[in-house]
Order: C-alpha cells, then sequence, then structure tokens
C-alpha cells in the first residue's frame, strides 16, 4: 500500500473508522486479486522475447482496473474482511454497501495521467477516431502506438517549464515546422549503440491536435505510402513503420505489436 492511500486512510478512521475498514478491507482484497491474475498468467503464458516495458506496464494497468472493478463487491472477499475487523475492534456490524466509482477523466483535465490502461484508451479514442477517418488505420492501431511512445500516458513530452507538449507520438520538429518545439534528451540507436542526445519535437495545443499532425504525416509523406495501405493488419503495419523508419528502436515494431494486442485485449473487455 502506498504512502498517500495510509495517510487517506488515516485521515478517515479519525471520522469514520467503519469506513476505513472497508476501505482497508477492498485494498486488501484489490492487491489479493491482482497477484492472483498475475499467478493464473504465468501459470497458462510463457514471457517471451517481445515483452518490453510499455506491454507489461499496459498488462499491469490493466490488472490493476480490472482487480479494483473486482474489488469492494457485496459479499466478496472485502466484505468478510471488514465485518471480521469490525468484531475485532468491537464495532457493531454492517453489510456493506456497493457505493459507485468514477475512474475517468474529463478532456477538461489532459495534464493528469491516465491511472489506468482502460483510461488512456478511452481519453484518445474520440480524437482517434477523427484520425482513423482521415487515414484509414485503424484507431486501436494509432491510441496502442500512442500508448507505447508515452508509456501509457505516463512519459509525454515535457516543455522546458513542465507544461505538456502533447505530442503522443514522438514526432519531431523538422526543419519546416513552423510551431513550437520541446528539446528532450531521447535514445536513438545509432550503429547499434544506443546514444543519449537532444532532440526537438513538435508540441501542439492539444491531443487531438496531435492524433491531426500525425494522421496528415501518414497522409503526405511518401515514406509512410506502404504503412497506410497495409494498415488492416497489426504486424504488417508495424513492421510497416519500422522499415519506413519511424523509429531507430530495431525491435520498434515487435514491441509496437505486443501494445497493440494489449490495446485489442483491453477494448474486448470493456
Amino acid at each position: 500500500m502506498k504512502v498517500d492511500q495510509l495517510a487517506s486512510l488515516r485521515g478517515i478512521a479519525a471520522k469514520d473508522p467503519k469506513a476505513a475498514i472497508r476501505e482497508a478491507a477492498k485494498q486488501f482484497e484489490s492487491l489479493f486479486m491482482q497477484e492472483l491474475m498475475k499467478s493464473m498468467r504465468q501459470a497458462t503464458m510463457s514471457s517471451g522475447l517481445l515483452d518490453n516495458e510499455g506491454t507489461k506496464l499496459g498488462t499491469e494497468m490493466m490488472d490493476t482496473e480490472f482487480a479494483g472493478k473486482m474489488s469492494g463487491m457485496k459479499g466478496g472477499l472485502a466484505d468478510a474482511i471488514a465485518r471480521q475487523l469490525e468484531r475485532q475492534m468491537g464495532l457493531a456490524t454492517e453489510a456493506a454497501k456497493a457505493r459507485p466509482e468514477v475512474n475517468r477523466v474529463s478532456q477538461g483535465t489532459p495534464l493528469r495521467a491516465p491511472t489506468s490502461a482502460g483510461e488512456f484508451v478511452a481519453r484518445h479514442t474520440g480524437a482517434a477516431n477523427q484520425a482513423e477517418a482521415a487515414t484509414g488505420i485503424p484507431a486501436t492501431f494509432m491510441v496502442a502506438q500512442a500508448a507505447h511512445e508515452t508509456g501509457w500516458g505516463r512519459k509525454e513530452i515535457r516543455m522546458a517549464d513542465g507544461s505538456n507538449s502533447f505530442n503522443l507520438f514522438g514526432i519531431k520538429a523538422s526543419a519546416d515546422w513552423k510551431g513550437p518545439v520541446a528539446r528532450i534528451t531521447t535514445t536513438e540507436v545509432v550503429d547499434g549503440q544506443a546514444r543519449k542526445t537532444v532532440q526537438a519535437f513538435r508540441a501542439y495545443s492539444s491531443y487531438e491536435e496531435s492524433f491531426a499532425d500525425y494522421a496528415r504525416l501518414m497522409k503526405s509523406s511518401p515514406r509512410y505510402r506502404e504503412v497506410v495501405a497495409s494498415a488492416g493488419d497489426a504486424r504488417r503495419f508495424a513492421q510497416g513503420l519500422q522499415s519506413a523508419g519511424y523509429a531507430t528502436d530495431p525491435a520498434y515494431a515487435a514491441k509496437l505489436g505486443r501494445v497493440i494486442n494489449t490495446t485489442l485485449r483491453l477494448q474486448r473487455t470493456t
């Protein structure tokens, strides 16, 4: 349990001990469910060479989201834990009451990092659908690429003052770019060697503008003609981006393919 969660529980306990018990029981059940899902995955799936930080993060976020949804249900493990704790503390036992939870972010607060993979997908699906209409590239593929480039929204490119550049696709500021730029240190693979270098990236006023610019790049640049033409297939789309030189990482296609699969699984279960 995180420090901020403990502090929150202490604050709740000071005002309402029973509410604190129910919250602690729910968090324990959520942790238990996450470990259970992890154990089940390890027993049925072997970790492959294509696993990477992005796909693992997506899987962990998805586990956390599902565990949160399954926790705190009436008659579940959290209910039993809460009743036991209440008895031990001499408090009158009450049946746990289901409370609606909100786990979404409005478009008006884009600077807060998504707390789950599902929230990231929900935040960007609208803009991705517009980009799909312009390019023919499936919205899911583009959301997945944005997730891969930004670590599911947790590693977005920032301006010098810390504000958001809204650059979801890591598009660099070429000589013909007339808009604002964000200069950051990034890793490029040159002659097989990873090197740190300072690069200028395009900055936008919104996520929608980022998707629109990505769509223009895919449609207008001859180097991505084959990418757009093969956009109906996830593997060919990812491999086409790598072959066209979208990124210097030699494993870019494999990594992106895994994130696309994670995004598709997430959409099927929500």
